[in-house]
């Protein structure tokens, strides 16, 4: 209580009841969102290592008929990454996945596998901040195709 009979807590918590009520925040008017950029997709990661040498291998990967094609990289690099966007209104949806690598020299398939990717919400300026996008990410193995890239040591 003050010297006047108000009790310390009425005093504490009217300015923060009236900024709240009045849209602000304690760091500021409407804090503003951060304007990262991003949008839906499905990934594939690797080591290219794992694919011999120099751009020894070309990556393909495929969601519903939508495909992107790349090289495995250099041997030396700790990953690569390949994606293929999908449409902003894409939502929670589980989509059919293609995944093929070919040897550059012999033209062989090294690895052929699918799997269906669940996409999960993303909200990369927070979760009141536009945009929303939808990913999954994969791990090409190089026995195993597509995996978890959970665990995946990104050097040699």
């Amino acid at each position: 209580m003050t010297r006047d009979g108000t009790p310390l807590l009425r005093i504490l918590l009217i300015p923060v009841l009236a900024a709240a009520l009045t849209g602000c925040s304690l760091l500021g008017p409407d804090a503003p969102c951060t304007l990262a950029d991003d949008a839906s997709r499905v990934s594939v990661v690797w080591r290219p290592a794992d694919f011999g040498g120099r751009d020894a291998a070309s990556i393909r990967l495929c969601v519903n008929r939508h495909c992107e094609e790349g090289r495995s990289g250099r041997p030396d690099d700790p990953f690569a990454t390949l994606s293929v966007r999908l449409p902003d209104d894409v939502g929670a949806s589980t989509l059919p996945v293609r995944l093929t690598v070919t040897s550059a020299r012999s033209g062989e398939t090294v690895v052929e596998d699918s799997a269906r990717a669940r996409l999960n919400e993303q909200h990369p300026n927070g979760t009141s901040c536009p945009p929303t996008v939808w990913t999954a990410t994969f791990r090409a193995h190089p026995d195993k195709g597509l995996t978890s890239p959970r665990g995946l040591k990104l050097q040699g």
